[in-house]
This record gives structure tokens, C-alpha cells and sequence, in this order.
């Protein structure tokens, strides 16, 4: 059966990148589907706030042949990233935020881009639900919605019928996705070799900046944080945090996840990854550099711990950010 996709067209500085290329890739899968089937497998529009929609900056205007008032129902909606202030492109579009909602209740399915997330999330309708969305606003999607539970790491999050991918091109391999969840297998990989589109990519963690949480007020806190990352390269141990800020280790560690979202431990790992995954941006650098330079004497937990919050081990992730050939490099480390 024919399915119906709104692509919500949304007041303020929407991604028109998201949109369109949602609309091509669809339309592509549903006319190859029509040649195998002879029925299309979308019928895709443009929904809009109001007709025409111009962007907040007044960049570009999209006419949708349908505003929302007059879509009763429908299969699936596609919520674009909205830019700008996060609070403002929520108050811009309470009336979506419901419509969105009341079409969820109908049955419709829902799937969000990357920040697109944070109009979804206002409706309710993710309370309790796993999500993704742009890495660097995953922490103000969970401090602002904290019913939600954020998967950073993922490119795309499945939760009873709701579907958010991450930051900026990821909605493409969403948009894969849902071609096999109504097309099948085959016409998915036929259109992600179509739009040169890395099927079945589902991590974010490789391309992920780590900028601790640092607008919690705290000061205590935020005096470790500046200690953390102005010493993560020498030997830190949280009694010694806590003995210089004349607190109990428990007490510190409790502020601290608190306001940050991390152990400070953890805290401490992820600044040393980053300063590891800058020695490994240079072509110069080996792992071993990169090992010594951010605080690790021992390999095995240099690995552990870079594996876990990159995804890849160092050595990967150096072929896959240094272009200079990396055979020497690789002749040189096992790790």
C-alpha cells in the first residue's frame, strides 16, 4: 500500500538541505519501486506552518501545496532540523508541535533530522523513548527534556514508531532506513548506491567534539573541569580533586555528575581522547604519540578507553583522518 509522507515545511530557519533531499530520495526509491510493482511505494509532499514558507532569513521560500489544517491524517512526517535559538524554533511552532502529536495518536509514524529532534521532543510523545540527534546538542536535548534518553553515539535511534537520526547528513541514512522499513531490503541498497550513501552506518561517535557541560553553575565543579583539562596529560586521582577543593570524594563526585552528565573519571577520559585524537590528526604523530601525549602509559587501556568513546581504535581512526599514506605508521604500531 501506498504510504503518504508529509515533509514538514516549519516557521524559522529550516533546513532546506533536509527537506529537499529527503523529497529526491524518496521520489527516486517510489519511482524504482513503481517499475518493479507497478504502484508507488510514496506519495511525498511538502506540509507546511502556512504557504509559502519563507526561512527566517529570508534565504529561500518553499511553496507547499498543503499546509497542516489540511492533512487529516497521514503515514509518516518527516521533521526537518530547525536552526537559530532552540526555545525560539519551539515557540515558533507550537501549532506543528500539536499537529504533530495528534497525527502521532492517528497512527501516523514520525521521523526527525537532527535537531528536528528538540520540536519532536516538545510534543511529548518521546517521554520515555530513546532518541538521536546532532552530537553537539545531545546534552541540551537532555537537560531539556530529561524523559528522554539521548543516544548520543547513534546515527539513527528506532523507538515505537519514531525514528531521529543525528547530526547534519546523517538524515540520509534515515532516509535509507525507512525506504527498506516499507521497500525491503533491495530497493534500500539500490538507492543508497544511487545517492552514494554508506548503507547501514549507525555511529557518530567517530566524528564526535567533546565539550564538557560547563553552564551548570557550579563553580566547584567547574574549577575541576579547568583543572582536568589543563593537567589531563599528568597523573590525576579524584581524592586529590577533592582533597585540594577541601570536599569529600563522594561529595565531589556526586556534584559532579550532577552538572556534567559524567563520573569524573569519565570526565577526565574523554578530555585525554581528545587531546589523543588532535596528536593523531598530524600526519607527524604516531599512536604511541598519541598515547604518551594524553596521559596513557599503558596500550591496552589507551585502546579500551579510545575505542570506546570514538568507536575505532587510534590507529583506524589516523587512516581515516591523516590523507598521507599510513603503511609507515602502521609498521610502527599494533595497537
Amino acid at each position: 500500500m501506498m504510504k503518504h509522507v508529509s515533509i514538514l515545511v516549519p516557521k524559522g530557519q529550516y533546513s532546506i538541505v533536509n527537506i529537499a533531499g529527503a523529497f529526491q530520495i524518496l521520489n527516486w526509491a517510489s519511482d524504482v519501486y513503481a517499475q518493479q510493482t507497478r504502484q508507488p511505494l510514496f506519495q511525498v509532499e511538502f506540509v507546511g506552518h502556512r504557504k509559502p514558507a519563507q526561512d527566517a532569513e529570508g534565504f529561500y521560500t518553499v511553496t507547499p501545496p498543503k499546509t497542516i489544517s489540511e492533512i487529516d491524517k497521514t503515514d509518516l512526517i518527516i521533521v526537518p532540523a530547525v536552526h537559530g535559538d532552540l526555545q525560539e524554533g519551539i515557540a515558533n511552532n507550537t501549532e506543528v508541535i500539536h499537529w504533530i502529536a495528534d497525527q502521532y495518536k492517528k497512527g501516523a509514524e514520525i521521523a526527525a533530522f537532527c535537531i528536528g529532534a528538540f520540536l519532536l521532543a516538545e510534543t511529548g510523545i518521546l517521554d520515555g523513548k530513546t532518541c538521536s540527534t546532532h552530537w553537539g546538542h545531545a546534552q541540551t536535548l537532555q537537560d531539556m527534556f530529561p524523559n528522554i534518553r539521548v543516544e548520543a553515539e547513534n546515527i539513527v535511534s528506532i523507538s515505537d514508531g519514531i525514528y531521529t537520526s543525528g547530526g547534519a547528513y546523517a538524515f540520509t541514512n534515515l532516509v535509507i532506513y525507512l525506504i527498506e522499513r516499507y521497500g525491503g531490503r533491495e530497493l534500500a541498497l539500490m538507492t543508497a548506491k544511487a545517492f552514494m550513501i554508506d548503507v547501514d552506518k549507525n555511529n557518530q561517535s567517530l566524528y564526535m567534539i567533546f565539550n564538557g557541560q560547563k553552564n551548570h553553575g557550579d563553580d566547584m565543579v567547574l574549577k575541576v573541569q579547568e583543572h582536568i583539562e589543563k593537567h589531563y596529560k599528568t597523573s590525576i586521582t579524584v581524592g586529590e580533586l577533592a582533597d585540594d577543593r577541601a570536599t569529600n570524594r563522594r561529595t565531589l563526585e556526586r556534584r559532579f555528575k550532577s552538572a556534567t552528565g559524567n563520573s569524573v573519571i569519565q570526565y577526565l577520559q574523554r578530555v585525554r581522547v581528545e587531546g589523543a585524537k588532535k596528536i593523531l590528526e598530524q600526519s607527524s604523530k604516531s599512536v604511541t604519540d598519541a598515547m604518551f601525549g594524553s596521559g596513557y602509559s599503558d596500550a591496552k587501556s589507551f585502546r579500551e578507553v579510545f575505542r570506546k568513546y570514538v568507536g575505532v581504535s587510534p590507529l583506524d581512526y589516523k587512516k581515516k583522518f591523516v590523507k598521507e599514506d599510513t603503511r609507515k605508521v602502521e609498521a610502527q604500531n599494533t595497537y
